[in-house]
């Protein structure tokens, strides 16, 4: 073969290389405009939703990963490369990748549901996981809680989303259960009278709701009152203890005896024919 007939041929393969070449060109300049109009129409969709920031960066990285993978792929087919094999390496190194670290995304996973459901944020009392504290900062992995000793934990995101969560700082107050025991001698209504004025008078207690001072149970030391103020999350502990102060404090001023346990026990008279119940304080036992 001469090179009159070689010529033909090289001008027409390369003519036919060179417009699939400029085609795939056009179809990587096109794809990648196209991959970042949706991203930005996916970025204001994520922040119109108030999705965080950091969750939003991210998943827009795997989608953008993802779509170029695909770009590339549709330009190799265009080439007249097999593309089967190669999609089906990509699956299976996919899912390889995914056995591997099949904790660390749920974790991911986790954290992104977090995020977008808001069952928290930063900066508020919770109980999760086991662990009781204020949440630091809530990771795409794990989120820091500072319990209320002061101690920094980390816990996982699915830890956390897989177990009841209790949020604390959600609602605008919250109640102080308490317990007062009375003695058997003790008028329950002028107790409770006493109890419900001086409980108002404590810092950061609520007026409305108006603290809960009732009945609550019978025990062998007397009256069992249950004794329930309101406040909000921040001043929790420091209701609690003034209002056990208070406790103290009423119940001392009004005289009230301390209560005591009686226990009532049958036993045989002294000449042993007549039963008699008697009845004693653990004071005296």
């Amino acid at each position: 073969m001469n090179l009159t007939q070689i010529w033909p041929v090289a001008i027409g393969l390369l003519t036919q290389f060179g417009l699939q070449l400029l085609g795939a060109i056009a179809i990587w300049i096109i794809g990648q405009r196209l991959i970042d109009f949706g991203l930005k129409l996916l970025r204001r969709a994520f922040r119109s939703q108030n999705i965080e920031p950091t969750l939003i960066s991210y998943l827009l990285n795997i989608v953008s990963v993802t779509l170029k993978i695909i770009l590339i792929v549709a330009i190799l087919g265009f080439f007249g490369f097999e593309t089967t094999s190669f999609a089906a390496l990509l699956a299976a190194l996919g899912i390889a990748i995914g056995a591997a670290w099949s904790g660390l995304l749920a974790n991911f996973a986790a954290g992104a549901f977090l995020m977008i459901f808001r069952p928290f944020k930063t900066g508020d009392m919770i109980s999760a996981a086991g662990v009781i504290g204020k949440v630091a900062e809530i990771g795409l992995f794990t989120t820091t809680i500072n319990t209320l000793d002061n101690v920094m934990t980390i816990v996982a995101n699915n830890k956390i989303f897989a177990d009841n969560i209790e949020n604390f700082s959600a609602n605008p107050y919250r109640r102080v259960d308490l317990k007062a025991q009375l003695h058997h001698s003790v008028d329950h209504n002028e107790a409770i009278r006493l109890l419900k004025q001086r409980i108002s008078q404590i810092p950061n207690v609520l007026n409305n709701p108006a603290p809960d001072v009732d009945i609550l149970d019978f025990n062998l030391a007397g009256t069992v009152l249950a004794v329930r103020p309101y406040c909000n999350n921040e001043h929790y502990w420091q209701v609690y203890f003034d209002t056990n102060k208070v406790i103290k404090q009423t119940f001392g001023e009004a005289g009230y005896p301390v209560p005591e346990q009686r226990y009532a026990f049958t036993g045989n008279s002294e000449d042993g024919t007549k039963p008699f119940i008697s009845s004693t304080s653990l004071r005296n036992l």
